[in-house]
């Protein structure tokens, strides 16, 4: 039996974890069970944020659903697409949209760009992504071999994230191996 409770566990972890500049963001979703997942997501991997377009279910809802982690991630709400394309553009985000459309480019073939800050977005259980943050963002999608079409909008995320973590942590990765063999060793 554990000895903390989850609060105890979280306070004690959030002391050393780690945060990149990448944010999700949520488009009006239908299922209050997404937004909590998309936020135990955020929090696990790293995220600065989650951001929301449209209503945001009160927080004992959300606490259910994000393993407690919604005391633990930054929740910026917004009323509208153009509302938010607006703040992403004052704060120099780079938006990078999951979206089945024509001209995506495949998750496996993209190269996150850490020169800005990201800001995975993942759309609305029925309608997607609108048009209008889709006209100023990256558009990716993740291929589907098996027989099913496409993935719960909150597993998309889920994998976004992780692809944009794990390539991060490379690029940092090979930045220290390359500054440790430039640093002069002093005998």
């Amino acid at each position: 039996m554990r000895e903390e409770t989850r609060r105890e566990r979280y306070d004690s972890k959030a002391i050393e974890a780690k945060s990149f500049p990448v944010s999700l963001t949520a488009i009006n979703f239908h299922c209050d069970e997404n937004l909590g997942y998309l936020i135990r997501t955020a929090a696990c991997f790293g995220a600065t944020a989650v951001n929301v377009i449209g209503c945001i279910p009160d927080k004992k809802e959300l606490r259910a659903f994000s393993g407690s982690l919604v005391d633990y991630i930054q929740i910026n709400q917004f009323s509208t697409p153009e509302e938010f394309i607006e703040f992403s553009r004052s704060e120099n985000i780079e938006l990078v949209s999951a979206e089945l459309t024509e001209g995506a480019s495949n998750l496996e073939h993209h190269s996150f760009d850490y020169d800005k800050k990201i800001s995975i977005v993942v759309g609305n259980e029925t309608t997607g992504v609108p048009t209008q943050i889709l006209v100023n963002s990256k558009i990716i999608y993740i291929e589907m071999p098996g027989v099913g079409y496409c993935l719960n909008t909150a597993q998309t995320a889920n994998i976004m994230l992780y692809e944009a973590v794990k390539q991060y942590k490379k690029q940092i990765s090979f930045f220290n191996s390359i500054n440790e063999r430039q640093t002069p060793v002093l005998m």
